[in-house]
């Protein structure tokens, strides 16, 4: 659970292995998911059911179909239905989901339908936020379908470009939605990300670079280097999350 600060600490993985280093490095929740290589898609059933059954803390799913855009055709949305229909049945707490139209606002009609198959799960729109074209707009939209928080870069390609536009986003919240800064978060960056009104929950994938098998780099199953969590970051960013 959250330490008494009301601070936390959320890591993205995709693996077993990423899942068990971010326990021991003390994440507070989990945003499971699959290939972070494209910026993360829906984990595996076994994935979710391996996570219900061996972690101690809040494990969401990544509700993401595909990789690319997140404008959704029927197809998707009945993909992702069926895919909160499978957290549901295993009992996890909460989903991550996300849709924006061609015209770059919130997709309102495919985000109800996903709210509604996820019924009684808590709810967190992922960083297809980033993408749309008015913000303010956008994040009135999320409080208005009553969604839980917003993890965002800030609209940007990453916290540190996006640091004025997250703190208006949390000034604008004004503690009706959690303001969720995501991608390419760092230690040193926390500290004036928790300085900004209302922001509480830190989203990092706590990972450090480390070289693949070079017979898998050979045959093209992996690049060069790779992304591997690490439970020594993930104390780190803990340690300055909860300012002590």
């Amino acid at each position: 659970m959250a330490d008494h600060t009301g601070r936390l600490l959320e890591i993205c993985v995709d693996s077993a292995e990423g899942l068990a280093a971010a326990i021991e490095g003390g994440a507070d929740r989990i945003e499971l998911c699959s290939a972070l290589g494209v910026g993360g898609l829906m984990p595996s059933y076994g994935l979710m059911q391996h996570a219900k059954r061996t972690s101690p803390i809040p494990v969401y799913p990544l509700i993401r179909p595909r990789a690319g855009n997140f404008v959704y055709d029927e197809a998707d949305i009945a993909i992702m239905e069926a895919d909160i229909a499978q957290a549901q049945k295993l009992g996890l707490p909460g989903v991550v989901i996300g849709a924006t139209t061609k015209n770059g606002h919130l997709d309102r009609q495919v985000l109800e339908r996903l709210i509604e198959a996820a019924s009684g799960l808590d709810i967190s729109l992922h960083r297809a936020f980033d993408m749309v074209r008015d913000p303010i707009e956008a994040l009135e939209t999320a409080i208005d379908l009553g969604i839980s928080r917003v993890l965002t870069s800030g609209c940007a390609k990453n916290v540190s470009l996006g640091m004025e536009t997250l703190k208006r986003l949390s000034h604008q919240a004004d503690g009706r939605i959690s303001i969720m800064p995501g991608g390419g978060v760092t230690a040193d960056l926390v500290p004036e990300l928790l300085a900004a009104t209302g922001i509480h929950e830190i989203h990092a994938s706590g990972s450090a670079s480390s070289k693949e098998d070079p017979s898998l780099v050979e045959f093209g199953f992996a690049p060069e280097q790779r992304r591997q969590t690490s439970p020594q970051v993930i104390r780190a960013l803990k340690t300055i999350v909860l300012g002590v």
